[in-house]
């Protein structure tokens, strides 16, 4: 078990980006209480006397921000080999302990809460709530619900099906509906649909449509009647990007096709943008890749950098997701960067992981903000990512990372002694 403990801290001799306004206090204090929760966070000049018992944590000249989201992680995929070696080579007990190393060292990269949208039993967020495993706040749909052929149809292009356990096959309006019901009693938190085809399935184009209309219409409902669970949409081509949105889903995952049409409906909605566009940044060696694929990528990349840069433009809801597994773990934040070469600015990129994903998950009241009233999750990197981005990307500059006032990991000195909070997170294998 993991030490639970929460001692009340006070973080000094940092600035502050809170997540929510557009200017940084320079010069900041941040107090956590014995609970977790931040009791202060503003100017150093007017902040309250440090209370008796409250340990003191040297920010270093860094900078503290609320901890960091990834809306569309997959925590059980490997980021090193196909789906298939995953899927046919790997032990299952082997992979258990993947999944949970993918975790810890994405906690210790500074994201504090995730979203996996598919292929993360619900026992691994039980098992971080239970602080038998760190890792961040987990929300998961555990599969994805496809038509057959679709892209979550597992059957390889030699007509093999690896018959994987988090992908459900529906092909009628029926079906869908049981297959939500058998990921909510799975425990899914968000429910998981395709609208589109993908890059990285064999048998489709991102210009393929997913489920049906009524088809999307019968998850949505099947969300909505249990508890508001939200749906979320793979939705890269445009038909399937505005059938998703019309159908009344919360995000459009990827989104690589958006035009016009798809922004107005967007804001219209009140839906948000998932764009994983750190996806189009990475290349694929053509020795390596299935040539199918590969001819996608090429043909959708520049597509999709040009697209999101235009819905960037537009203003569209856009909440931070990094399709980590499809690209590496632990390096999450490199999708700032990249909504920053696509035209958002540095603050907006910062806001896009923190708030505004939290609004997404609906978790706005209590994350997303270093505020008072707020859970103290945050972090702090040691430099300033408004001059440079890439500073959220790099783990060793992420020097602290807490979750409701639970240090995870701090290289920062504390009441004078330096890296007398060290954790092991910083430590990284790839899987």
């Amino acid at each position: 078990m993991l030490n639970r403990t929460v001692a009340p801290f006070r973080i000094h001799n940092v600035r502050l980006i809170d997540g929510v306004n557009d200017v940084p206090i320079a010069d900041a204090v941040v107090d956590v209480d014995a609970d977790g929760w931040i009791t202060y966070a503003g100017l150093a000049a007017t902040s309250p006397a440090r209370r008796e018992g409250t340990t003191l944590i040297d920010g270093a000249g860094g900078t503290v921000l609320p901890g960091l989201f990834d809306c569309h992680t997959h925590l059980g995929f490997p980021s090193d080999r196909s789906l298939i070696e995953a899927a046919l080579l790997i032990d299952p007990v082997l992979g258990t302990f993947q999944s949970a190393e993918r975790l810890r060292r994405t906690l210790g990269a500074g994201i504090t809460s995730v979203r996996d949208l598919g292929g993360l039993p619900s026992g691994y967020r039980a098992a971080v709530q239970a602080g038998l495993i760190p890792g961040p706040r987990i929300q998961t749909a555990v599969g994805v619900i496809s038509h057959t052929g679709g892209h979550a149809d597992g059957t390889l292009p030699g007509g093999r099906s690896l018959d994987l356990d988090y992908t459900l096959l529906a092909d009628d309006v029926t079906g869908v509906r049981v297959a939500a019901r058998r990921m909510l009693r799975a425990g899914a938190d968000v429910l998981k649909i395709c609208t589109s085809g993908g890059i990285s399935s064999a048998h489709d184009d991102p210009d393929d449509e997913g489920l049906l209309d009524e088809e999307i219409a019968a998850v949505v409902d099947e969300g909505r009647r249990h508890r508001d669970r939200h749906v979320a949409a793979h939705a890269q081509g445009r038909a399937g990007i505005l059938a998703a949105i019309r159908g009344g889903v919360r995000s459009v995952e990827h989104g690589f096709g958006i035009d016009d049409e798809g922004c107005d409906l967007l804001g219209e909605a009140g839906a948000f943008l998932v764009p994983t566009v750190s996806t189009a940044f990475q290349p694929l060696d053509s020795a390596k890749t299935p040539k199918w694929r590969y001819d996608k990528k090429v043909r959708w990349a520049e597509r999709t950098k040009t697209n999101i840069a235009a819905a960037i433009a537009r203003g569209v809801n856009i909440a931070v997701g990094t399709d980590s597994g499809m690209t590496p773990h632990g390096e999450n934040a490199t999708e700032l960067w990249c909504l920053v070469e696509l035209g958002m600015g540095p603050m907006d990129a910062i806001r896009a992981a923190t708030f505004n994903s939290a609004r997404l998950l609906g978790v706005d009241d209590r994350l997303g903000a270093v505020r008072p009233g707020y859970a103290a999750d945050l972090i702090v990197c040691a430099e300033d990512p408004l001059k440079d981005i890439r500073a959220l990307s790099r783990p060793d500059g992420i020097t602290f990372v807490a979750q409701q006032g639970i240090i995870h990991k701090s290289t920062l000195p504390c009441d004078g002694v330096t890296g007398a909070l060290t954790s092991p997170l910083s430590a990284s294998q790839p899987s």
